[in-house]
């Protein structure tokens, strides 16, 4: 294959678990029209036919089969084009807990931000590459060999000595891409936003207009994922950056505001519906069904409002979808929620289980999900295998991780929430005001975080298993919990964990201004949010640090233990950039007892 001809890729998505232990994964690739479509190998043998997702302006994507049985012993499985290129990932063994890292907020909103960057752009993510596969490492050493510290050197004897990678997955959860830049490279939305506001709201989208915009988000992948100026995937030093954390580890991606635009959903439900916000989103939301779900375009259903004749339309009324149907002639197609109108997706692995929500689809102002997504992940709940308090069977799941992009668990700002709803509404160019929106602890979403804990601490106490919530979104590190106070302590199902990793390439709060800022939510959370009579959520000190907030740049381990008298614990390991290294901050979640 003439790598001139490669757009993009390959980028790998994992699609859950198949009958006869199959690990599902597939690789997308994108090619110029013209090239010769070439015949992908996995674990020495040929895959079969890839599948054309999309066909534009002389590129085509693919998607190819790269699924491999479960053995009896993990393995790493080479993949690629013999004698060309190739990569790699690991498969784990029968009876496995998975190993799994966490990102989110791969770029930036403003590229004058990233000058206060004292290192380079990618180096998070070379941090985590050095860490996941020991090849990529030795092909970096050509001159001076950069020491591992003593959390990088635990693994090296049980995981790299074997000749395997460290994480069999990567979860990314949300802001896989900035999409802010449209309202600076498009001239016609350069007008737009020094329009009154009335104006605004009445503008209607020419065709022109529609067709420069499908055709910026189904361009901007290929320049953000695989850059023009970065270097060859045949050079003998391969870039340690985001390309190659995804061409290495299987993903499951959930998107965010980014992925669309700043601030999707936190909008007023005038500007939210108007019909530029409205073909805006709808081509955001073709471009991540293609790049990031991996699903061919033409299989993807467009949204139905159904909110009622005389009924508000400040929350979304969204038809639900029979994704079984809809997808039922693809074996590949990722495991979402049925008869819902978002991409809530949830997977068993193992002794884990991940629920990746969709809380962009049917956000508002007042609403984060709709009604039938949350029966729908009730339903799933109630069927979910499980087992805690002792060795269990390797299906049975002992720990629940639920993707929330925004932290659930997070310091409340009263005041700023107030001056915000007065006076930051609907600039498209500010996030402070929708930043602060997002929050789940924000006045309009109090409700429905209160829902939230209410349905995962339901399934806790029934199934038994420790629930945890994985976020990113704030461009800091923490930790958190969510509890009952009306429980003793020895009901352990009840404490709920917040682990919130933010970001992998945007700079954490730096700025005069943002170290105010970020003195502020620390001093709010030292104290407890007392939810209702029932619900306490808290910002804990952070691991290792001597604030409840870390202002860095990480990535997240997520990695469990099997075979102890207690069940599985789940070990979870923050990674964050200092100015000349990486410090370690770990903690230990046990499983329900």
């Amino acid at each position: 294959m003439n790598q001139k001809d490669l757009l993009l890729g390959p980028v790998l998505s994992f699609r859950g678990i198949g009958k006869g232990e199959v690990w599902k994964v597939t690789a997308l690739l994108g090619l110029k029209l013209g090239a010769d479509i070439p015949v992908m190998e996995v674990d020495g043998k040929a895959c079969p036919e890839p599948k054309l997702l999309l066909a534009t302006q002389g590129e085509r994507y693919l998607r190819y089969d790269l699924s491999c049985k479960i053995q009896k012993k993990e393995r790493t499985v080479s993949y690629g084009f013999p004698g060309e290129l190739t990569w790699s990932f690991t498969v784990p063994g029968q009876g496995f807990s998975p190993r799994m890292a966490y990102v989110s907020c791969n770029g930036f909103s403003d590229p004058a931000v990233m000058r206060k960057l004292v290192r380079k752009s990618d180096a998070v993510w070379e941090d985590l590459l050095y860490s996941h596969d020991r090849n990529l490492r030795r092909k970096q050493e050509t001159g001076e060999v950069k020491l591992l510290d003593k959390e990088q050197l635990w693994h090296e004897k049980r995981i790299h000595d074997k000749g395997l990678q460290r994480f069999h997955l990567m979860l990314m959860g949300g802001d896989q891409i900035y999409f802010d830049s449209i309202w600076e490279d498009i001239k016609p939305l350069r007008q737009w936003v020094a329009l009154p506001r009335q104006q605004q709201l009445d503008f209607k989208v020419p065709k022109a207009l529609e067709r420069e915009i499908e055709a910026y988000y189904l361009g901007l992948y290929k320049q953000r994922w695989l850059p023009n100026d970065r270097k060859p995937w045949s050079t003998r030093k391969p870039t340690l950056d985001a390309s190659a954390a995804m061409a290495t580890m299987p993903t499951v991606m959930m998107w965010d505001d980014h992925d669309i635009f700043d601030g999707w959903g936190s909008y007023s439900d005038k500007m939210q519906s108007c019909h530029l916000f409205q073909t805006l989103f709808r081509h955001a939301r073709r471009a991540f069904w293609v790049f990031q779900m991996q699903h061919a375009l033409e299989d993807l259903p467009e949204l139905e409002d159904i909110t009622p004749a005389g009924f508000s339309h400040q929350d979304p009324l969204l038809k639900p979808i029979p994704w079984s149907k809809v997808l039922a002639k693809d074996a590949l197609a990722l495991p979402m929620l049925d008869n819902q109108p978002g991409f809530t997706s949830a997977y068993s692995v193992g002794p884990v289980a991940i629920v990746a929500a969709d809380l962009r689809t049917e956000r508002s102002r007042t609403q984060v999900l709709g009604s039938d997504t949350w029966s729908q992940i009730k339903k799933w709940a109630d069927h979910l295998e499980s087992g805690s308090g002792g060795p269990q069977p390797s299906s049975a799941c002992q720990h629940l991780l639920f993707m929330s992009s925004v932290p659930v668990v997070h310091p409340k700002l009263p005041l700023a929430e107030l001056l915000m709803d007065k006076f930051g509404q609907d600039h498209v160019t500010d996030s402070n005001a929708d930043d602060l929106k997002d929050h789940w602890s924000h006045d309009d979403h109090e409700g429905e975080r209160k829902r939230l804990l209410e349905v995962l601490s339901g399934l806790a106490q029934e199934k038994k298993i420790r629930v945890s919530m994985v976020s990113g979104d704030v461009h800091v590190a923490a930790w958190g919990t969510a509890y009952r106070k009306d429980l003793p302590a020895s009901e352990t199902w009840s404490q709920m964990h917040q682990f919130t990793s933010s970001a992998v390439v945007h700079p954490s709060l730096m700025g005069v201004m943002e170290r105010l800022f970020l003195s502020w939510l620390n001093s709010n959370s030292k104290q407890p949010q007392h939810i209702d009579v029932q619900y306490v959520a808290e910002v804990m000190p952070f691991p290792g640090h001597d604030r409840h907030v870390m202002a860095a740049r990480n990535w997240l381990a997520l990695e469990l233990d099997l075979g102890s008298a207690e069940g599985c614990k789940l070990w979870a390991t923050w990674r964050c950039e200092t100015e000349t290294s990486f410090s370690n901050h770990l903690l230990a979640v046990s499983p329900v007892v």
